[in-house]
């Protein structure tokens, strides 16, 4: 039984969705992430940067949204999430799960959660600014670089696509991001990753 630290609307989605889809029984454990609360005790004994996602399994803990993707899609082949280690397609499907987390998560953290990345209120707008730009830079070449593929990697669905739904769930035009639909080939993946049952659970969809 996995056990998986979690709040609504964070990168723990996608390891939920990860585990909706492989069909392991897991339990949730609701943890509360915002902006200076306190965190969970567990939560930090397991990771100290009192961060989620959080996958337990027995004695292994690990974090990391993508980490924990990519084990749980090896663990349970069956489920057909990620290509096998001699496939053509594994060489794409992890360097394209590396890269959603490590560049297009972080230009939202600019956003979101700013004050990592500079001093001082005063620099709050030009770090906003500068995420809103890099969203639409970041967004545009993934639009690209799907083409007219079905899905992101390959033929087939992958870990790689619920990571892709899930940070387009990040959007925000409110706080000046582009449109999803300002990058169709990625919008029209989104859309249909959207219509999984396991995705409806977790993200509260109809």
């Amino acid at each position: 039984m996995y056990q998986l630290f979690w709040a609504e609307g964070s990168a723990a989605c996608g390891p939920r969705v990860v585990l909706e889809e492989i069909g392991a029984p897991y339990t949730l454990v609701a943890t509360e992430i915002g902006a200076g609360k306190p965190r969970d005790p567990e939560l930090l004994a397991h990771n100290p940067n009192g961060w989620v996602p959080v996958l337990l399994d027995g004695d292994m803990a690990m974090h990391e949204a993508s980490a924990i993707s990519i084990f749980l899609a090896d663990r349970h082949p069956g489920a057909g999430l990620a290509p096998g280690p001699d496939e053509a397609a594994r060489g794409p499907y992890l360097q394209w799960k590396v890269y959603l987390s490590n560049t297009l998560q972080i230009a939202y953290q600019l956003t979101y959660h700013w004050a990592r990345y500079c001093s001082g209120e005063d620099a709050r707008p030009s770090v906003q600014q500068r995420s809103c730009e890099r969203l639409r830079e970041v967004w545009g070449f993934i639009d690209d670089a799907i083409g007219e593929r079905t899905w992101f990697v390959g033929d087939h669905f992958s870990a790689v696509d619920i990571h892709l739904h899930m940070l387009s769930t990040w959007l925000s035009p409110e706080m000046g991001h582009p449109e999803l639909s300002d990058f169709p080939n990625a919008a029209r993946i989104a859309a249909r990753v959207a219509e999984r049952s396991s995705v409806r659970l977790v993200h509260q969809l109809g």
